[in-house]
């Protein structure tokens, strides 16, 4: 039997998010290895698109996160050697009726109000943004500071940056148990030998709560799964990302006047150009446990959305479709926190759809409570415990 390996920092995991600790990690001078039972960004961090989103965040605490992700994430694209396709276009919300234009005006308020860079655009302000878009379209807004990046690249980027730190990285190695032991220490046994180390921290997404069950820790997060159609572009489509206003009241559980299906699937436009001139369109939400495959229904009514947007978009190549799972918490913001009874066993999962947008913050904080630095952010709206103490009042 092969001996013990001990590291100080162990994080399961080897998507985004796991990336994130790791580079902010290893730059804080900390000693970290990552699992990963797979390969590096195989699960959600290779099945989503790539914004850097305030638009769609809560005024308040969930855009100020955001912001200094956004933050982060431009002083990434000059410090790492690899670059991840970064573009800093801003992004827009379209709508399409009286009521929404009328929350849509509510809700630029109140992102002004908190000093964001949003403002409202007419029908003359989406004719100019692109010529293909319907014409009974009523207007929308728009926030400047949004950007995008190339998922998958910006995980290699970080990891490469990592491990130039002393990050060390382990592929293809399955997390099977985890015990803490007497003197403080984890015991990680995984497929391929026994690690020991003074903190874990889970960065699984979908998969924390398994590892959480590894130590009796009910974590709720729940995998909602959402599919992506790619399309070739012929031609301009438009320059940078637009959603549909709908989106945000899919996103937050609210009504829409759209058809059952579309409303049963959680089908909204999303609309993404990237770098190799192609362009992302989704988006759906959906509660279908760990099942990726694609669902042709689903996809038949996302292609109809993008198509009320963008009529002309009918004549256009699909290129592939595809599935990925969300990491989902019932308040929709992530847990990224100590577990209290658990000292020196952290969480940071439980994204939902902004896992790529919140992924440099959350690396950020994770590493100033190994550290114990003051936070970037509050942490306090990200404890793990927030979950229970809802439940007992």
């Amino acid at each position: 039997m092969s001996a013990i390996q001990h590291r100080d920092i162990v994080v399961i995991g080897g998507g985004i998010i796991g990336a994130a600790i790791a580079y902010y990690g290893s730059k804080a001078g900390l000693d970290i290895t990552v699992l990963e039972k797979n390969e590096l960004a195989s699960g959600t961090s290779s099945r989503c698109d790539g914004n850097i989103l305030a638009i769609d965040k809560d005024p308040g605490f969930d855009s100020q996160m955001s912001l200094k992700s956004q933050e982060l994430v431009h002083k990434l694209s000059n410090d790492l050697e690899i670059p991840f396709e970064y573009r800093n276009p801003g992004s827009i919300l379209v709508c399409e009726n009286d009521a929404e234009m009328e929350a849509a005006n509510q809700w630029v308020k109140r992102q002004q109000d908190a000093g964001l860079d949003f403002k409202m655009l007419d029908r003359q302000d989406l004719r100019n943004e692109s010529k293909y878009f319907a014409d009974d379209l009523y207007g929308g807004l728009e926030c400047a500071t949004d950007s995008t990046v190339n998922p998958y690249m910006l995980t290699f980027s970080m990891f490469h940056s990592a491990e130039k730190q002393g990050t060390k990285i382990h592929k293809n190695i399955e997390v099977k148990h985890i015990k803490k032991d007497s003197d403080g220490r984890f015991t990680i046994e995984t497929s391929n030998g026994i690690f020991s180390a003074n903190k874990v921290v889970n960065a699984c997404g979908v998969w924390a709560p398994k590892i959480g069950e590894m130590l009796d820790l009910h974590i709720p997060i729940l995998p909602r799964k959402g599919q992506l159609i790619v399309a070739s572009r012929q031609e301009p489509v438009g320059l940078r990302k637009v959603m549909e206003f709908g989106y945000l009241i899919s996103k937050f559980g609210g009504e829409r006047q759209v058809d059952k299906a579309t409303e049963q699937y959680g089908v909204a436009l999303v609309f993404e150009p990237t770098e190799s001139q192609n362009f992302l369109i989704g988006s759906s939400r959906q509660f279908a446990g760990f099942d990726t495959r694609v669902d042709h229904e689903v996809t038949k009514y996302i292609a109809k959305r993008a198509v009320r947007f963008y009529p002309k978009m009918a004549d256009m190549t699909v290129i592939r479709t595809y599935a990925g799972l969300r990491p989902w918490t019932e308040d929709h913001l992530p847990i990224i926190s100590e577990v209290e009874h658990i000292p020196g066993f952290y969480i940071a999962a439980g994204h939902e759809g902004d896992g790529i947008s919140l992924a440099a913050v959350t690396g950020k904080l994770i590493e100033e409570m190994l550290t114990k630095k003051a936070t970037s952010v509050p942490i306090e709206p990200l404890r793990l415990q927030r979950f229970r103490e809802r439940m007992l009042t």
